[in-house]
């Protein structure tokens, strides 16, 4: 079994949460959710915060967590992690944004078993929503696959148009082969890609696939102040069974 680093792309800027990395959930701060929830993958060998903040960087060192200030010219997170990629030595690289603080191990397994296929450049996951009015927030990324599981495309508009009963959520975490990253990263930004400002777009559209993986249930991602209470209270009745 080919192992993988993870790293986890992490700025403080945003221009709807500044700072939302450090944002507290249940006391803690978000990234330490992420960091905790992919160090229980069985199949990742080391987890990488990646940020351009001392702030980010002493969150990080605070509770243990290994950190590497890069750049502050990126403009995606795909860059950031491809920045710190080059100076590793693997195989696999997972990709997990910073703003997923209900990520698990077992998802972050699911990435590096399929990139097992040398053939698999890039993966990602996906999960029904059943909630149809969700479907027409952009805060919620869409994805469209073909019957091989191949992504078609992704949209923060409604997709497909009229869905029957469920769509499919993008969940905000990428395997990649190494070498096709860093190809990945010298591509020029896509015209779809500016566009729904998606940075998988750049892949499609330069005619490369990505394997799309249903999970069973979808995340909670972060993107303003009121979603952190959103995670919260999955949290808390998670914990009261």
């Amino acid at each position: 079994m080919k192992k993988a680093v993870a790293v986890i792309p992490c700025r403080y800027g945003s221009s709807r949460f500044p700072g939302k990395p450090l944002a507290l959930i249940l006391g803690k701060p978000m990234i330490q959710w992420v960091y905790e929830g992919i160090k229980q993958a069985e199949f990742v060998d080391r987890v990488i915060i990646a940020t351009d903040d001392e702030r980010i960087l002493g969150a990080a060192e605070a509770f243990s967590a290994e950190a590497i200030m890069t750049s502050s010219g990126h403009r995606t997170g795909t860059e950031r992690v491809a920045e710190v990629a080059r100076t590793l030595e693997v195989p696999l690289v997972i990709n997990v944004q910073g703003d997923e603080p209900l990520i698990t191990g077992e998802m972050v397994d699911v990435l590096v078993r399929a990139l097992q296929d040398g053939s698999t450049q890039m993966a990602s996951l996906m999960a029904k929503v059943f909630d149809l009015s969700l479907i027409g927030d952009p805060n919620i990324v869409k994805v469209v696959a073909d019957s091989q599981g191949t992504a078609l495309y992704f949209s923060r508009s409604p997709l497909p148009y009229q869905a029957p009963d469920f769509f499919y959520q993008h969940i905000g975490a990428y395997g990649f082969q190494r070498d096709f990253l860093l190809k990945l990263v010298e591509m020029s930004r896509s015209g779809l890609e500016k566009a729904e400002n998606l940075e998988q777009l750049r892949a499609i559209e330069n005619g490369h696939k990505i394997r799309m993986i249903e999970i069973p249930r979808p995340t909670l991602s972060v993107d303003t102040p009121e979603d952190i209470i959103r995670v919260e209270n999955y949290l808390k009745t998670r914990e009261n069974g």
